[in-house]
């Protein structure tokens, strides 16, 4: 009896092996799971650059060069990082119809999955500007006063105060950013497209870009007021001095007909 009483096993046994199962389970999973999904997001970062090396031989190389390295048509694409890809391509500027001094807005060819693929691929070549997330430009909770401030300091010279663009040298300009998305506004700021310089966060904070978004959304709403009445295109002094020398002076010299007419009617009776 004494021997079948020690073999016997205390009640919270079994429990206690099963917690000690379960918590190497988690052990294991913890070390090898992590690692797996890493292998999986490589392997998927991988599939995308095959898949944007295709596009890009097809869309792509025949200004850029086979290796993103540039040619006499088109820049070297090494750097300019994925941010750049989105933006060109999303708003259809890349691939360009013609060569120029302007690579005008156009309809994208694109889906997001292709350029997403095309922008994996070009960010391989070299590292440059990240696409950013949807928490990095979305506006929500911006500062549109400040925005405005910022606007008005580095980006009016070109764009307008409201953003209406504007007239540039030697055929180039800059874009009206009405309707331009607030992910491609803060793409375009980070890495200055074209003729626009870049404002990289150590330039420009992420705050400060998101101001300037919320800004723009809301000077260019449908639901914005033109303090002045008329707002003229929000073209700023060239369109008001047209307007004035035109319509002011037009009025001016009607006046002055119809003054010296009733005179001289005046004087004969």
């Amino acid at each position: 009896m004494k021997k079948l009483s020690a073999r016997r096993r205390h009640p919270l046994a079994a429990v206690v092996v099963l917690l000690l199962a379960l918590a190497a389970t988690g052990g294991l999973y913890a070390a090898f799971a992590p690692a797996g999904t890493a292998k999986a997001d490589e392997t998927a970062q991988s599939l995308a650059i095959e898949e944007g090396k295709k596009l890009y031989s097809v869309g792509c190389a025949s200004c850029h060069g086979t290796g993103g390295q540039g040619t006499s048509d088109g820049p070297s694409l090494v750097g300019v990082g994925s941010a750049a890809v989105d933006f060109q391509v999303g708003t259809g500027r890349m691939p360009a119809q013609q060569p120029g001094a302007q690579v005008p807005k156009k309809k994208n060819i694109y889906s997001q999955a292709e350029i997403d693929q095309l922008a994996a691929y070009v960010a391989s070549l070299g590292a440059g500007p990240i696409t950013p997330t949807e928490k990095q430009y979305d506006p929500a909770g911006a500062d549109a006063a400040r925005g405005g401030e910022l606007f008005r300091t580095n980006c009016a010279q070109c764009h307008n105060f409201t953003g209406e663009g504007g007239a540039l040298t030697h055929g180039k300009y800059a874009p009206s950013l009405e309707g331009v998305s607030p992910k491609h506004l803060y793409e375009a700021m980070q890495t200055g497209p074209q003729n626009m310089p870049s404002f990289p966060d150590t330039t420009m904070p992420e705050k400060e870009k998101k101001d300037i978004i919320a800004y723009v959304q809301a000077v260019n709403s449908e639901k914005a007021d033109s303090p002045g009445g008329l707002s003229l295109g929000g073209l700023g002094p060239v369109s008001e001095g047209l307007f004035g020398w035109i319509f002011g002076l037009g009025t001016l010299i009607a006046v002055a007909i119809w003054v010296a007419a009733h005179t001289a009617k005046a004087k004969k009776s």
